[in-house]
């Protein structure tokens, strides 16, 4: 009953986004490559709701399945002319396979993170993109899908996007420390690196790789790292008025930990709301 109530609770959140979206307007002088290049801006002035479904195969000690939606609000704030803050938050809808026989599958909400850059409003030169700040993590999980110790830690991004250039690339990172022990899941201190290229073609088309790459800082040595290659793509469309970033690729971990996944499956659809 509770795994039933919550996916009507997402669904409906989805439905209600979606029709709000559907009646927003767009800015249509934007063409379909302009409004890539400004969805692959992880501190572009632009709000936008992105869905990213990440299916991991062969987790945990079973090989089970385990699939997590990431909701992904992104919403800027203009500090004054020159200055921008977007807040990026993921808050993660979990389906989590059983690890040994007999004890079930879980379904509930991960813990959230909510990060916040301080960004220039305008390029730097040669097309250089920054934004700085701090990343908290929130123990909202259910169904034990989490920690409960609240995490703090920094957050940076660099990037190059050049108008006239089909290229944009750069890296976010951050790593979050526990700001406690008490609660369960204990003390973590966990690193995240994301490395994007996106190669832009023509109608708003892109090729593009953007591995997460994970360390937890806390685990035995040979088991800290997650290191993924693979490849996506990517195109612009429109519903009705709104604009539309559909994404979809497949990574696989060259580096994991014994009961990390091998495969990942992403997926994502991102509503983009243009000033």
């Amino acid at each position: 009953m509770k795994h039933t109530t919550l996916a009507r609770r997402a669904a409906a959140a989805g439905a209600l986004a979606a029709a709000l979206a559907a009646s927003a307007p767009a800015r249509a002088e934007l063409t379909a490559e302009q409004l890539a290049k400004l969805a692959q801006n992880p501190v572009g002035n632009l709000v936008s709701l992105p869905l990213q479904n990440n299916t991991n195969f062969n987790t945990g000690p079973l090989n089970g399945t385990q699939n997590v939606l990431n909701i992904q609000p992104v919403i800027p704030f203009e500090l004054s002319p020159d200055w921008n803050l977007i807040t990026r938050t993921i808050l993660p809808l979990i389906w989590q396979p059983e690890f040994v026989p007999g004890q079930g599958s879980r379904f509930g909400l991960g813990d959230l993170q909510l990060s916040s850059f301080v960004s220039p409003a305008k390029p730097g030169a040669n097309g250089l993109i920054w934004g700085a700040g701090a990343i908290v993590q929130a123990p909202t999980d259910t169904n034990d899908l989490g920690n409960k110790n609240w995490g703090l830690g920094p957050t940076a991004v660099l990037l190059r996007l050049k108008p006239g250039d089909p290229w944009v690339y750069g890296a976010l990172v951050n790593n979050v420390w526990s700001l406690s022990s008490s609660g369960r899941g204990g003390s973590y201190n966990n690193f995240l690196i994301q490395p994007f290229v996106n190669y832009n073609l023509p109608g708003g088309t892109y090729i593009d790789t953007v591995p997460i790459i994970t360390a937890d800082w806390k685990a035995d040595s040979g088991q800290q790292w997650t290191v993924p290659l693979g490849l996506g793509v990517g195109h612009i469309f429109h519903f009705g008025k709104l604009p539309v970033n559909a994404q979809l690729g497949g990574y696989y971990n060259v580096v994991r930990p014994d009961n990390g996944p091998n495969w990942q499956l992403r997926a994502q659809v991102q509503l983009m709301f243009p000033k």
